[in-house]
């Protein structure tokens, strides 16, 4: 199953207002989904983005590809390059929680 983020079309027509899904990409855009992850509201000056930092980057972890437009508010968020940063460093793994080690 190909897992993707992108955005869900909601609103008034002239009036759009989206979710940040993570759905399959064969369902349709409006359609069934398998997590909401945040909302965006590009009607408001300036354009409103909520994301949930946590489950965003452990569906990009788990290979989600976001679509272009996805992609563009991940990184306007710093969601994106949290999750590149913690990628290239490959010391530690997303979802486990940091441990400290006592001396």
């Amino acid at each position: 199953m190909a897992v993707r983020i992108r955005l869900a079309r909601h609103g008034k027509k002239k009036a759009p207002f989206y979710r940040l899904v993570v759905a399959d990409s064969r369902s349709p855009r409006d359609g069934r989904f398998i997590e909401l992850l945040g909302t965006y509201n590009p009607m408001t000056d300036p354009a409103d983005i909520r994301v949930e930092e946590e489950r965003a980057i452990h569906w990009l972890s788990k290979g989600a590809l976001p679509s272009d437009t996805a992609r563009a508010l991940l990184r306007k968020t710093g969601v994106l390059d949290k999750f590149l940063s913690a990628k290239q460093g490959g010391g530690k793994s997303l979802d486990e929680p940091e441990t400290e080690t006592g001396e």
